[in-house]
């Protein structure tokens, strides 16, 4: 045990010698992979350190990263872990962190070690025997909502298949009153001008208005009482626009040559 650590100790101090490193707070990355090491000492004196390579060796545990707050990159990939917890919550910002080619094999405890971790886009876990659990993707994307790329790249049909295993409630909703459904409800208009106006129609609310506005007294039972709802409560926009063909320019006023129209204006409020 005393000499994994001495080897350690050897690999991290090579490092900084290889790079030049005066001092401690100058070290922002450490390059440790590919040389057989088993165990690392902490590395908290090195309180800047972003991007840290210790794949390709034989770690099992991972103590000697609890002080590293700062941690953007973390390459632990082809080592011996059989489980991280504890070790990374800590990791708030980072961004990429790869773990395939372990022997990590519970999936809930891993996805909760690392749910602390807003920042994560890039994760890697194939090569684990987590991976083979039913629904891995699924459980992965729907807790790890920031990560983009889980092994592979991740779709947006996945997303939406996960939202509808883990919380079957919230993507009902989502579909009944998604954006881009077909309503046959016409748009309120109002039409003005000069010589003719044309007044709003009335909208009768459904019976379900009370939902929103912090009350959220009962649902709506149709979905499309939802969108009509959503759409009275937008804010109210107006356009005008003004025939420039029927309005004289300054040299026709000068010369009169320009018989004076009445100028008509169109203005169209819609939500």
């Amino acid at each position: 045990m005393a000499a994994a650590a001495c080897a350690g100790e050897q690999a991290v101090e090579k490092q900084l010698k290889t790079w030049g490193f005066k001092s401690n707070v100058d070290v922002l990355v450490l390059y440790l992979a590919g040389q057989g090491i088993r165990s690392i000492p902490s590395l908290s004196r090195f309180r800047r350190l972003r991007y840290l390579w210790i794949n390709n060796n034989k770690i099992q545990d991972l103590t000697f990263l609890k002080k590293n707050y700062c941690l953007t990159e973390l390459y632990l990939n082809n080592n011996e872990l059989t489980d991280v917890s504890g070790a990374l919550n800590h990791l708030h910002v980072l961004q990429i962190l790869f773990l395939h080619n372990n022997q990590l094999g519970k999936l809930g405890r891993t996805v909760k070690e690392l749910k602390g971790m807003i920042s994560l886009q890039n994760l890697n876990l194939f090569h684990n025997p987590l991976a083979q659990e039913r629904d891995y993707r699924l459980y992965v994307i729907h807790f790890l909502p920031s990560v983009q790329l889980l092994d592979r790249k991740v779709t947006q049909r996945e997303r939406e298949s996960a939202l509808h295993l883990y919380n079957h409630k919230r993507s009902a909703v989502v579909h009944s009153i998604a954006f881009g459904r077909r309503v046959n409800k016409p748009l309120v208009t109002i039409v003005r001008s000069r010589r003719h106006t044309q007044p709003a129609k009335r909208l009768v609310m459904p019976s379900g208005s009370g939902f929103g506005k912090g009350k959220n007294r009962e649902p709506f039972e149709n979905p499309e009482d939802a969108i009509l709802q959503r759409a009275m409560t937008r804010s109210l926009m107006e356009f005008s626009c003004l025939d420039w063909n029927k309005v004289a320019t300054c040299q026709e006023r000068r010369l009169e040559n320009k018989a004076e129209e009445p100028h008509e204006k169109l203005t169209v409020k819609f939500r």
